[in-house]
């Protein structure tokens, strides 16, 4: 969907509709932030099956995933359009073609918190997870050389 609408996003800003434009915006915006949740959920999966491997039960775990996939994102957006919807809107890049404008975020700070910030913690996360796992892969790694040297004996 975020590549839907990012394809759209210009032929539907070209109508000069505020509410269209703010309403493309704001999915676009959500669809983003879901990819990115999506990812975090990803690195999170990747943890508990590498590295807690046994003895994890998380009960109904496809739902708080699907909870956390898609209701973060749709916080973040509320809270944005709580503050003012007019966050949103056509940015127009040039006058001589009608198809530069594209309708997002046109407020700086918001941009840098809604999006910039909200990427960078996801990265961290990823980047912790990834860390952990090439750690508990290399211990593993480690202990199976010991075995095999020991039975060798």
């Amino acid at each position: 969907m975020l590549n839907v609408v990012f394809l759209i996003n210009s032929w539907l800003s070209s109508f000069n509709q505020p509410g269209l434009c703010i309403t493309v915006a704001v999915l676009l915006h959500y669809f983003l932030l879901a990819a990115f949740t999506w990812m975090c959920l990803e690195s999170v999966h990747f943890y508990l099956a590498l590295v807690k491997v046994f003895n994890v039960y998380v009960p109904k775990y496809i739902l708080k995933c699907f909870i956390a996939g898609w209701g973060i994102p749709a916080i973040v957006i509320t809270i944005v359009l709580i503050i003012n919807k007019d966050f949103y809107g056509n940015g127009s890049h040039s006058e001589s073609n009608p198809f530069s404008n594209f309708c997002w975020i046109q407020e700086n700070t918001v941009f840098y918190i809604s999006v910039v910030a909200y990427v960078f913690l996801i990265f961290l996360t990823n980047t912790a997870m990834f860390i952990t796992v090439l750690l508990q892969i290399h211990s593993m790694k480690t202990r199976t050389r010991k075995r095999s040297r020991f039975w060798k004996r």
